[in-house]
């Protein structure tokens, strides 16, 4: 079965950074766009950042744009998101996405999603 499936985030206080990574198996994500999304309580699920299979080439929110990465190995079927100077306002769960093109992705429809991590950030 194809899945993505997240890993790390946590709890930091403001300022702080995490990382989450995101595993896929079941098939062969390297064509694939890889993003990721994040939604927190009451509010839609909103697009954080996307990597294209081909050329790296990576888009992000203006919230989160300085301050978050993006990448992805795809010898390994992996893509991660590294937090840094994290603030409150980050605080959500934030979900792992494949789409067939990087437009699928920044559009908010991507052919998978994973189940998701709960990143928290304190102030």
């Amino acid at each position: 079965q194809v899945q993505l499936v997240e890993s790390g985030g946590g709890l930091v206080q403001a300022g702080g950074s995490l990382s989450s990574s995101c595993a896929a198996s079941g098939g062969t994500f390297s064509t694939y766009a890889m993003g990721w999304f994040r939604q927190s309580p009451g509010k839609e699920r909103e697009f954080v950042a996307v990597i294209s299979w081909s050329d790296g080439s990576t888009h992000y929110a203006d919230s989160v744009k300085g301050r978050f990465t993006i990448s992805r190995d795809n010898a390994k079927n992996t893509a991660s998101l590294q937090m840094n100077s994290l603030k409150p306002e980050d605080t959500a769960v934030y979900f792992c996405a494949a789409g067939r093109s990087f437009g699928d992705v920044l559009s908010r429809r991507p052919n998978l999603w994973g189940r998701g991590t709960q990143v928290t950030v304190s102030s």
